[in-house]
């Protein structure tokens, strides 16, 4: 008769631990790169969203207000001061939230950017003034 072979109960928990550990390891480099890709889509958002504020002034000669806020990239603003070179289907399609689904927050004129503008996500936290607040006056984004 032939000897059947199989694995013991030793090999096979060997096999899970080892198969645990690497699943722990790839989850947390995969994480690391989720949260590091989302900061790199804010930053992106926030540059075509200045871009699209730029060519708003040049149309305009002046940044919508903080009341106006980025909807007057998508709508025609109807309060003063009202735009008098409006582009007939807007400055972008859409208005983009932040990859933490909050809305892009947008002060004319900004406390970094006096002659300007601030235009920052409030980042993972989603609260305001906090260090991971993404921002056009941020260097590094």
């Amino acid at each position: 008769m032939k000897k059947q072979q199989g694995f013991t109960l030793l090999e096979i928990m060997v096999v899970v631990v080892i198969m645990g550990m690497l699943s722990a390891i790839v989850a947390t480099n995969v994480m690391g790169s989720k949260e590091q890709a989302s900061i790199e889509k804010a930053g992106m958002d926030i540059k075509t969203l200045d871009n699209a504020l730029d060519m708003y002034k040049l149309d305009n000669h002046r940044f919508p207000t903080t009341e106006q806020g980025l909807d007057a990239l998508v709508n025609k603003p109807t309060s003063s001061p009202e735009p008098k070179s409006y582009r007939k289907d807007g400055y972008i399609k859409d208005l983009p939230q932040d990859p933490w689904g909050n809305d892009y927050m947008y002060v004319q004129p900004g406390t970094h950017n006096s002659s300007r503008y601030d235009l920052y996500s409030l980042g993972p936290d989603g609260e305001d003034g906090t260090d991971d607040d993404i921002g056009n006056w941020k260097k590094d984004r």
